[in-house]
């Protein structure tokens, strides 16, 4: 007998899923974007009946009697009131997050720095708005130039974070499914 082996039909079954990992999308029952959960946290809250599953992933979990893929994003079924959120704190860490560490001038992911659009000895402020993630090759070509200037052209517009992913440390789970649910 030859030994079982995995097919590109049985590629979830040959991955093992770590159920603490935070990798759900929770949203109220008005589809708003709540915060991100554990695998394990998301099983329990559709066990109670707390919540229901709107997309699954690819992975699997196993247990003796039972086989239960793996949910991506979960819907509440009650809604859940909360408090106008503080915005997201302005910081070195949350504009990396939100550019994915990627320079916003030429795609690398080395040697990464803080550049401002337009340069703060020309009036730019401190911002949001104005400040992007740039590699130190391309910050000191760019010097006290405005991107147009130099003939640089920004990948993605510069703008506040809309949703908590970037705030909680979750940028580096996220899953092309939830792009639909995060506005």
């Amino acid at each position: 007998m030859e030994p079982e082996t995995v097919t590109q039909s049985q590629p979830a079954l040959a991955r093992a899923v770590n159920l603490n990992q935070p990798r759900v999308l929770v949203l109220n029952v008005s589809y708003e974007p709540l915060h991100v959960c554990s695998v394990k946290r998301a099983i329990t809250l559709m066990m109670y009946g707390i919540a229901e599953v709107i997309e699954n992933s690819d992975d699997v979990v196993r247990s003796p009697s039972t086989v239960m893929p793996v949910p991506s994003v979960i819907r509440l079924k009650r809604y859940i009131r909360r408090p106008r959120v503080h915005p997201i704190p302005f910081s070195r860490r949350n504009v990396m997050r939100r550019d994915f560490y990627t320079c916003q001038y030429c795609g690398s992911r080395q040697d990464l720095t803080l550049d401002h659009v337009l340069p703060r000895s020309r009036g730019g402020r401190h911002i949001w708005e104005n400040v992007v993630v740039a590699c130190r090759s391309c910050n000191q070509r760019k010097g006290n130039k405005t991107p147009e200037e130099i003939g640089f052209r920004l990948r993605v517009p510069p703008k506040a974070p809309s949703f908590g992913l970037y705030a909680y440390g979750h940028a580096s789970e996220w899953q092309p499914t939830w792009q639909k649910y995060i506005y």
